[in-house]
């Protein structure tokens, strides 16, 4: 078995809720691609590149699974689908209902037609770092060899400048882990 990181936002209404309700709601689905066995809290963010969007909560779950790494990505896709997402019609860093990214897959280092591991963008995003440092501070990005401790320094060297604008939120729903079997 592999520990995969799955770096989970969303901004826009689902069919299962408010953001924060899909989060939680997508939680028992991740589940059954494996074992959850860690899970950041909740953030809100700062949209990046489309600015004029709602704000994004974000996440990290640390995932226990069997499956290959293509195979994961194809079920988190079907994951983000079941909640309303269609990266086919969606803008490049625009709204969404549910995103689901595979951040890492154990120390794969793939570099392949629709799947790139570490995940490109992994080492420039607070939104990730953040939560994943909650639950991985001593994992190590195996390109660098840092550590997501490492990375966070180097990218927000003053953590607590407001403008970085990683909030933590406290959230009955997320502490809860799941929705109620209405919002799945």
């Amino acid at each position: 078995m592999r520990i995969a990181y799955i770096g989970m936002g969303a901004n826009l209404p689902s069919r299962a809720g408010q953001p924060e309700v899909t989060l939680a709601a997508a939680l028992p689905c991740l589940e059954k691609l494996g074992r959850v066995t860690a899970r950041s809290g909740l953030y809100s963010t700062a949209p990046v590149g489309l600015a004029k969007q709602p704000r994004f909560l974000n996440a990290v779950a640390a995932l226990e699974t069997t499956l290959a790494p293509h195979a994961l990505l194809d079920e988190l896709m079907k994951i983000e689908h079941g909640f309303g997402r269609s990266r086919v019609a969606a803008m490049v860093n625009g709204p969404r209902t549910l995103d689901l990214d595979l951040l890492l897959y154990g120390d794969a280092v793939i570099c392949e037609a629709g799947l790139i591991l570490p995940h490109p963008r992994l080492t420039e995003r607070a939104f990730v770092l953040v939560p994943l440092r909650e639950i991985a501070p001593e994992l190590r990005e195996p390109r660098t060899g840092c550590t997501v401790t490492q990375l966070l320094e180097k990218l927000l060297p003053d953590l607590n400048d407001p403008t970085h604008a990683v909030v933590p939120l406290q959230s009955d729903v997320w502490r809860a882990g799941a929705a109620d079997d209405r919002q799945r």
